[in-house]
């Protein structure tokens, strides 16, 4: 009885047990799902839909930051209305270059960050610079998990009567300044500002600066289009105003003939 009882429960075990061939069908299917992208572990290695520089000063009584709206795929300008420039509470402003679904991430951390605080009900917000400080920790994080979010961040702000600026690229390098600018921006911009900023000037002069440097950068960057949204953030709140083109002049002799 007890060797038959053995052999019953030797002989279920193996009717239970699947196949050798359908075992190594499930093995080639769980290979299938890998190569078709189902592993958990990938990592983004190329940004996709992606937007050039931000460009952020400061003026007398706030900041103001500017950038286009065109989001490129690849070399196509395919997207030519996307917001690259967001609220994040009530005196803070967020912009953000390159890898656009990955500042859609950040958004929605932001936001999740609103309503967190609008919870508790103390009457006390993220300032600025916590916001800064939160999008730069954020941004080294997933840095050292090499698995970066493909994004430069602006944060600019008001509080305590004075105005916050400051900048975070996508490996968490993090610095306050009185003027920022991202991507090519870096390289066109910058000169620009360094000349021609000074302490104290009014908002009139400050846009008027961001707009020579937006209409350079559309000039000599190929991702970017002369539609830009300007944003202002003041002791009075954060504005975001509705985009507009801002002029331009192809009638330049080296634009003509190049070779002169």
């Amino acid at each position: 009885g007890e060797a038959s009882a053995r052999r019953w429960t030797s002989s279920q075990h193996r009717a239970c047990r699947p196949a050798r061939s359908e075992r190594m069908a499930s093995g080639a299917a769980t290979l299938e799902c890998v190569a078709a992208g189902s592993d958990a572990r990938q990592r983004t290695t190329q940004p996709i839909v992606t937007g050039t520089s931000v460009i952020a000063l400061k003026f007398k009584g706030g900041v103001m930051m500017a950038s286009d709206t065109l989001g490129s795929y690849g070399g196509l300008a395919r997207f030519t209305e996307l917001d690259r420039i967001v609220k994040a509470g009530d005196f803070t402003l967020v912009g953000a270059d390159g890898d656009y679904s990955d500042f859609q991430h950040i958004q929605k951390i932001l936001k999740e960050l609103q309503v967190e605080d609008k919870c508790k009900a103390d009457g006390i917000e993220f300032t600025p610079h916590q916001i800064w400080s939160c999008l730069t920790r954020i941004l080294y994080h997933r840095r050292s998990k090499m698995n970066p979010l493909w994004n430069n961040v602006v944060v600019a702000g008001f509080t305590d009567n004075e105005p916050f600026l400051g900048t975070s690229d996508l490996i968490g390098t993090a610095f306050e300044a009185d003027f920022v600018a991202t991507g090519l921006g870096m390289h066109m911009a910058l000169p620009i500002l360094r000349r021609r900023w000074v302490p104290d000037m009014g908002e009139a002069d400050a846009r008027a600066l961001l707009e020579d440097c937006l209409r350079v950068l559309f000039y000599r960057d190929c991702r970017t289009i002369n539609r830009i949204s300007f944003a202002t953030v003041t002791a009075h709140g954060a504005k975001i105003d509705e985009p507009k083109a801002i002029p331009t002049n192809w009638e330049y002799r080296s634009f003509i003939n190049p070779s002169q």
